[in-house]
């Protein structure tokens, strides 16, 4: 399978900014650096910080043994790869989500530009962007990128990378236009400031992160405190069988419980006081388990006001916040260095 980058040694050499590149079967040179492929992805972590199952099978293949795990962020790559190996499907429902993430971005100016999806998942965000863009960049830090390439196994125009988005060997503005959609909310490290540090990667980023439910009344930052506690008690179980359990437990006796209040209140204009009813309304009984799986299941959550988030005009000369759910997803652009391949955005 490794043949796939057989013709995109060129893309990958301007993608790290390196001078010489070479692809082999299983591995990919780039200015002396090698990195293994497994199933057409590119792996940039260290083999210590490799999720084991593909720890173990780089080392089968070199015929040598895996090298100590180190535990740097281990519960929120475990996470997130059982979580999309759990719930791989690209659902319908996905792409009306897909329209409200992108309500900021002019998708046909995409034609022509290189697009990374930081932290992509399954990729069902690229899915629908996979005829819009001369190139996708896939990036995830754990075993979901497999489903990614899986889910997009029809389109040749992606790469696929299992790395840290927080240590990308690429270049400065390496991509014309960036997404990281309910990503780094997650991670151990101000959210704001990764944004800040995304600056070089791309002059145009699209973002999504968690609302302090700043436009909703008080009593839903009430409910959300218990909401909190509860995640942080069950982000310490590991068991697929009992978190399988807890998400269906939480989806029938909360969340659909709240969908048909919503309902029933709609006729009244009253709907928009519910919970949980705005977005999940018309969402499958799969999709709404995926997201309570994610939620509860995830040790870190940080929350954010907009005007924290329009704090970010520090770095940015534009910011611009969606008024429209998800809340808060937003567009950040900067200054274009004329030089970059970048500075084709307009």
């Amino acid at each position: 399978m490794t043949e796939y980058y057989a013709g995109k040694s060129e893309s990958i050499r301007d993608l790290f900014g390196a001078s010489a590149v070479s692809v082999e079967p299983g591995r990919v040179t780039v200015d002396g650096r090698t990195y293994p492929i497994v199933d057409d992805v590119i792996i940039l972590l260290d083999p210590s910080r490799l999720p084991d199952g593909v720890r173990r099978r780089i080392a089968d293949a070199a015929g040598t043994e895996a090298p100590p795990a180190l535990r740097f962020a281990e519960d929120i790559q475990f996470t997130f790869g059982e979580e999309w190996q759990r719930f791989p499907e690209i659902l319908p429902e996905h792409r009306e989500e897909f329209l409200q993430y992108f309500d900021l971005v002019d998708i046909g100016g995409l034609a022509g530009k290189r697009v990374c999806d930081l932290g992509c998942g399954i990729g069902r965000w690229s899915w629908f962007l996979k005829s819009a863009c001369r190139e996708l960049v896939l990036v995830d830090f754990s075993e979901a990128i497999f489903v990614a390439r899986r889910n997009l196994a029809s389109a040749e125009n992606v790469l696929y990378f299992l790395g840290d988005l927080k240590a990308l060997p690429f270049r400065d503005d390496f991509a014309d236009f960036l997404f990281c959609l309910g990503v780094l909310h997650h991670l151990p490290t101000d959210a704001l400031e990764e944004v800040r540090a995304l600056a070089r990667s791309s002059p145009a980023l699209l973002i999504f992160l968690y609302y302090a439910l700043d436009n909703r009344p008080a009593y839903w930052r009430g409910l959300l405190s218990l909401a909190t506690g509860a995640r942080r008690f069950l982000s310490k179980v590991r068991n697929p069988g009992a978190r399988s359990r807890i998400t269906w437990l939480l989806t029938l006796s909360v969340y659909l419980p709240l969908v048909g209040m919503g309902h029933l209140l709609r006729p009244f204009s009253l709907s928009r006081f519910v919970p949980l009813y705005d977005f999940y309304r018309g969402k499958s009984l799969l999709r709404i388990r995926q997201d309570v799986y994610d939620r509860f299941f995830t040790r870190i959550e940080q929350r954010f006001t907009r005007q924290r988030i329009l704090s970010l005009a520090d770095t940015f000369r534009e910011v611009v916040v969606s008024d429209r759910p998800p809340y808060w997803h937003f567009l950040c652009r900067r200054e274009v260095v004329a030089s970059t391949p970048a500075s084709r955005i307009s």
